[in-house]
């Protein structure tokens, strides 16, 4: 393969790295053991993935973990593309995406197609820019996450 087949893959650096960090995470979790031991691992990973990321992405993602295993203790926390997420099954159902390492001007708080967002309007939005979580934030955050996880 050539040089200029590489750099016309179409993937930036970072989607490349995100490729390869998935990769790596589903080989970890191949040699994973038991359940509790896999679920231990998954968010022993996700906790040293957050403590590395930048300010204020940091602070966010630290904060919505806690929201969400607040309100849905039954999502288990899982990294997607080396992002933090929560799980049911083994498919997010609420994710987190940083702004920064994402090079983006807002990071984001998403609901997947596995989340019950559904209503009678037929209309919902899946996911929201956040530039940072306050008390009140938190609140409709926590409320939007107990409706997806149903």
């Amino acid at each position: 393969m050539s040089a200029q087949a590489t750099a016309d893959d179409g993937f930036s650096a970072e989607e490349r790295a995100a490729i390869k960090e998935r990769a790596a995470e589903l080989k970890a979790q191949g040699r994973s053991g038991k359940a509790a031991e896999k679920a231990a691992a998954e968010a022993e990973t996700m906790s040293q993935k957050i403590a590395g990321m930048p300010e204020p992405d940091r602070g966010m993602a630290e904060r919505l973990h806690e929201i969400v295993t607040e309100v849905a203790p039954d999502l288990a926390p899982k990294l997607f593309y080396g992002q933090p997420a929560w799980t049911r099954g083994g498919k997010p159902v609420v994710f987190f995406r940083s702004g920064q390492q994402d090079k983006e001007r807002y990071s984001t708080l998403g609901f997947s197609s596995q989340a019950a967002l559904d209503d009678e309007s037929g209309l919902w939005p899946t996911s929201y820019a956040l530039s940072r979580i306050d008390d009140a934030s938190a609140a409709t955050i926590a409320d939007l996450v107990k409706h997806a996880a149903g």
